[in-house]
C-alpha cells in the first residue's frame, strides 16, 4: 500500500478535493506519487497541445477517474481502483499541470474549463467511445461539468465526495477553519497572526500554521487510514483555479461554479457517494444532491471520511460494480 509522503502540508479542497482533494484539508505539496505503490502501464497522449500522462488497467467498458485538488495527480487512486479492472478498463490520468503531465508556461493556462475540455480530449485521443466518468472531490466538479457539456460521451456518472457549487466549497472551508479554531487553538493563533499581517493562505507563513494540524482531522473516519494514501498536489494549479486565499476564501474559477440548477438535465445513470465523517465535503450539503439530482442513487458510507474507497473499500466497490451493471 502507498504510504504518506513527506513534504510541506497545505490545505486543499476536496479535492484533493477537494485534492480532487478539495479545498481544504491539509495535504502534501509536490511529492512524486509515481514513486509510491504499483501503477498500471502508462504512456502519453497529446491533448490541446500538451502531453498528458495516462495509465490503463484491465479490459471492458472504460471508466475514467478524475482526481481532486485542484492540482492532484492520480496516484492516490492506487491500488484501490484495481478492484474494477476485472470487469472494466480503468483509465487513470494526470491532468495538465499535475503529476507526469506537462506544466504550463504561465499559471493563467490552468483553468477549470481546460480541465473539463481535457477529459474530452483524452477520451478522443484514446478512442474510448462512451465512458463512465468517476470524479472525486474537485474531480467531481469537473465530472459534473463534463457530463453536462458532453452528455453523449458519458454512459454513467459517479460523483464521489464532491461539491455542487463554490458556495458549498466556501461553507466547507468555514467548517474546517472553525474546527481548527476549536480543536487546535495554538495553530489558529499562528494562522490569525499571518492573516493579521495581510497574508493570504497561499503564503508560506500561513501554510506553516495549517501544517500544525493533522490531515486526518478532515479526511478520515479512522486516522490510521491516512497511512494508506499518498498525495501529490501542484500548488500553482490549486491556487490559480481556487484563488490565492483558497483555504479561507474561495476565489478564481472555483468561486463561480454552481451546478445546482443544471443537474436535473442529466439523463445518464448517476451514483453519488458520500462519507459520514467527511469534513471536506460535508454531509449536510452532500445529501442535497438528492434534491438537485433526484434520479441519482445516493449512498452514505457510515465509517468513512473523504475517501470511502480507502476506508470502506469492499462496500464501496460492491456499490460501484452493481451500479456499473445497470
Amino acid at each position: 500500500m502507498p504510504t504518506r509522503t513527506s513534504g510541506k502540508a497545505a490545505c486543499l479542497l476536496l479535492g484533493f478535493m477537494m485534492l480532487g482533494l478539495g479545498s481544504f484539508p491539509c495535504a502534501v505539496w509536490g511529492a512524486d506519487e509515481a514513486a509510491t505503490g504499483a501503477h498500471a502501464p502508462g504512456g502519453y497522449v497529446t491533448v490541446h497541445g500538451a502531453k498528458i500522462w495516462y495509465e490503463s488497467e484491465g479490459s471492458g467498458p472504460p471508466i475514467v477517474l478524475i482526481p481532486g485538488g485542484p492540482g492532484s495527480s492520480h496516484g492516490y487512486f492506487h491500488p484501490f481502483f484495481s478492484a474494477l479492472s476485472g470487469t472494466n478498463r480503468v483509465i487513470y490520468f494526470d491532468a495538465f499541470g499535475r503529476g507526469k503531465s506537462d506544466r504550463a508556461r504561465s499559471a493563467k493556462e490552468y483553468t477549470f474549463d481546460r480541465d473539463v475540455e481535457d477529459v474530452e480530449g483524452l477520451r478522443q485521443a484514446l478512442g474510448l467511445g462512451k465512458i463512465t466518468v468517476l470524479g472525486h472531490s474537485y474531480g467531481g466538479m469537473v465530472a459534473q461539468a463534463y457530463a453536462l457539456r458532453y452528455p453523449n460521451s458519458v454512459s454513467k456518472l459517479i460523483l464521489a465526495c464532491t461539491l455542487f457549487s463554490g458556495e458549498m466549497w466556501q461553507a466547507n472551508n468555514d467548517n474546517c477553519n472553525r474546527e481548527i479554531q476549536n480543536q487546535y487553538p495554538e495553530a489558529w493563533r499562528e494562522i490569525m497572526a499571518a492573516r493579521d499581517a495581510g497574508l493570504h493562505s497561499s503564503a508560506p507563513r500561513h501554510q506553516a500554521g495549517y501544517a500544525l494540524v493533522p490531515t486526518d482531522l478532515f479526511y478520515f473516519y479512522n486516522g490510521a487510514s491516512a497511512r494508506r494514501v499518498s498525495f501529490a498536489v501542484n500548488p500553482e494549479v490549486y491556487y490559480t483555479i481556487a484563488g490565492d486565499d483558497a483555504d479561507f476564501l474561495i476565489g478564481g474559477d472555483a468561486a463561480r461554479l454552481d451546478f445546482r440548477s443544471d443537474l436535473k438535465r442529466l439523463r445518464m445513470p448517476v451514483l453519488v457517494l458520500a462519507g459520514r465523517y467527511d469534513r471536506v465535503a460535508l454531509p449536510r450539503f452532500s445529501v442535497q444532491f438528492k434534491r438537485y439530482l433526484p434520479s441519482a442513487q445516493f449512498v452514505m458510507f457510515e465509517k468513512s471520511g473523504h475517501f470511502p474507497f480507502v476506508e470502506e473499500s469492499t462496500a464501496t466497490f460492491a456499490k460501484i460494480r452493481t451500479f456499473l451493471k445497470r
